[in-house]
Parts: structure tokens; sequence; C-alpha cells
């Protein structure tokens, strides 16, 4: 029957039947480390040692599975733990090609972490027609896409990259985090892999750290599953408990998030102190066209230089009231930050130029707070940064 529902159902339902014993209707926190067996070799409903498997999360995993319409989700403690669980695929001698304006963590883990494991990687802009196809190597056993890129959102067609990926029969895997599988679907678009930091709009109060990944392959989910227990870079059966209690929300604020972001986009479009506004919802946008056919929504992340450098965005980023000051992203409260010095960090500075990651640069995780005033928060802070322009 849940295949039928629609996604508000499922975020609600999915995995989430009333408790047995005591018909209670939230998913109660199984907060065990093991569980008592029924006799030697028989393990009540499969449950042994929660790292292993537990019924919280469980629940979790079989949701956020319905909500990207795969066969089965895994839960684990970070993002980047589950894009760790990801790399157990490869091997030595591996060659991945990686979005070039991906998350600086990501970055950071695929050239300073499993660089050193004998897996090679190469970072390209696959938002760029053709640019797969060009970086592909016989030794070529994995794409992994950010779509859109963080943080200068542009976008890669998934339709296009899958039909490359499959005929080669090279995995594609895609970040989904910016957009949500309320947003953007990317197992329907032939993905192979989803994976999400759900600390982000699957939580959506920024009050835990959590990832997971959707499949449908049951030959990788027995690979992923194996290393998810082997490594042990799961969650706490409370940090899976609230992400469930934000994805019953996800619908609801999701389209709260996009009014705001569209609407703070074209307020920072028209005003004299940007020079440029990076939002897929725009129709300045150079793959708006794309947005609007492989999206449901364009987000609540939006990207914008100012005029006059660095000194003008130290000066908005001083001058914000609402805005919060902070990494991350997609909670309730809204967030500013610099890329250059913040986030992306990590990322070389003459990639960083290459990419368009300048000083400038701002990035915004819109909130649901009122619009009116985040507008007003912005175009006071942009005054403040007019000296500079």
């Amino acid at each position: 029957m849940d295949e039928q529902w629609g996604f508000e159902t499922k975020a609600i339902h999915s995995g989430q039947a009333p408790e047995p014993e005591t018909g209670a209707v939230v998913v109660p926190i199984f907060q065990t480390s093991t569980y008592a067996q029924e006799a030697l070799g028989r393990p009540r409903q499969g449950y042994e040692y929660s790292r292993t498997g537990n019924p919280t999360r469980k629940a979790y995993e079989t949701c956020i599975a319905a909500l990207e319409g795969g066969a089965w989700g895994l839960a684990f403690a970070s993002g980047m733990a589950a894009i760790n669980n990801c790399i157990y695929l490869l091997k030595p001698g591996d060659h991945v090609v990686c979005s070039d304006d991906v998350y600086g963590g990501t970055y950071r883990f695929f050239s300073k972490v499993a660089a050193e494991y004998g897996i090679r990687f190469d970072f390209v802009d696959l938002s760029q027609p053709g640019a797969l196809e060009k970086a592909l190597q016989p030794a070529t056993r994995m794409v992994w896409v950010e779509t859109p890129t963080n943080p200068m959102l542009r976008l890669t067609d998934l339709s296009a990259i899958s039909k490359v990926t499959q005929a080669r029969k090279v995995l594609l895997v895609v970040d989904n985090t910016f957009m949500s599988p309320y947003l953007q679907r990317p197992l329907s678009l032939g993905a192979d892999l989803v994976v999400h930091s759900a600390t982000k709009y699957l939580a959506g109060h920024a009050d835990v750290v959590n990832g997971c990944m959707v499949g449908n392959d049951p030959t990788i989910l027995d690979q992923m599953k194996f290393h998810q227990n082997a490594v042990g870079a799961i969650p706490g059966p409370f940090d899976c408990w609230l992400v469930m209690r934000g994805l019953k929300t996800l619908a609801v604020r999701m389209d709260r998030h996009c009014a705001n972001a569209i609407a703070l986009a074209k307020t920072l479009e028209s005003h004299p102190g940007v020079a440029r506004v990076h939002y897929p919802g725009l129709p300045s946008h150079p793959q708006h066209a794309l947005a609007q056919q492989q999206m449901r929504g364009f987000g609540g992340m939006l990207s914008f230089e100012v005029r006059g450098g660095a000194a003008a965005a130290q000066a908005v980023l001083e001058s914000v009231q609402l805005f919060l000051l902070a990494e991350s992203l997609g909670g309730v409260e809204s967030l500013i930050e610099l890329p250059a010095i913040m986030t992306h960090a990590s990322i070389p500075a003459e990639r960083r130029a290459a990419l368009g990651i300048t000083d400038g640069l701002i990035r915004l995780s819109v909130g649901l707070e009122s619009l009116e005033d985040l507008q007003a928060d912005l175009t006071h802070a942009l005054s403040e940064a007019r000296q500079y322009a």
C-alpha cells in the first residue's frame, strides 16, 4: 500500500506503524546496546546487537528509502560516514570522476584520505555536456555528482549522465543533500546510489548529525550493510528518532524554504551592491530549464557575489542580525557564510579561484523566518557594505 502513498503520507507513515505492544503512534527510542535472545541462535526479530541493527534505526532507514523511491536505506553517524561507506565499493587502482564544485569535506576526504589508499580521483565540471565522456578511463568505476553544486549552484543533467554510466557499467552516486527527496529523486533519473547529510534538510532543526544512503541493487546493499556493521560508523537510536521527526515535516518545510529563497534571490538580483546571484530558480541561471525539468522546486540554498570583494563581503557578514554566521545548512534558521574561508577552506586557493569561489562570494541557507524580516536584514547589511562597492 505505501508504494501508492503520496510523499507526505510516506514521510509520516512508512516504517512507522504504531508500536504493537502499547499502540504508541511514534516509533519508540530503543536505547539499548544488546537484545535478549529467545534461545541459542534465535534472536528476536533478527536483533542481536545495536551496531548491527536497531528497531528505531530500521524505521528511519525504511522511511528514507520510501521517500527516495529506493528498495533499501542505511543510516550512518554523519554524511561523511555515508560517503566513506560508498568508497568501500572500490579497490586500489580504481578511478572516480567527481563533480569539481563539490562540498569541501567531500573533496578533502577524496583527495587526502581515499587517495592515500590507491583510489584515483579527477574533479570535472559535470555541468558541461560531454565532460564526463572525456574524463572516463578504463579504470573508472564510479561517478560522483552533486547537483546543484556547492556553493556555485551548477546543475548536472542526471538523465544524460546516467545513460553514460549505465552504458559503461559505472556506478553513479548522487549527493542529494541540497535538494532532499522532496525536490529531486536521483534514483528515478538513473542513479545507483543516493547519499545525504541528513544533518541538513532531512532532520531540519540543526540538532543532530546524521547521514544516510539509499539504493535498489541488493548486491550493493549486502556490501554496504556488511561495512556499516564492520566499520561501525552508525548513529544512535535517538539521532535516528530525531531525523524521523524531521522527515514528517520535510515537505512543508521545503515548500517554505523554496518560497523564501526565490524571493530573496530576486531581491538580491535587483540590488546594486550585488554583482551576481547563483540560484537555479532564477531565469538568469544558465541551467534554469534543466532545473525545471529534473527538480520539483529550486531549494533553499543560494550564493551571491557582492561588489567590493572581500571587504564588502565581510561587512555584510558582520552587519546581518537574523542570518546567523555559521556553517552547515538546511535548518529552520537562516545561515550565512563565506565559503572561501569556511566550508570550502580545505579546497586549494587556485582551485577555488577556478571554480569562482571568490572572497566576495557569500552563501545563504535560507530558513523559515518571515520573508519580510529576511529581506530587511540583507538589505540593511548590503547598505553597510556599499562603501566598498
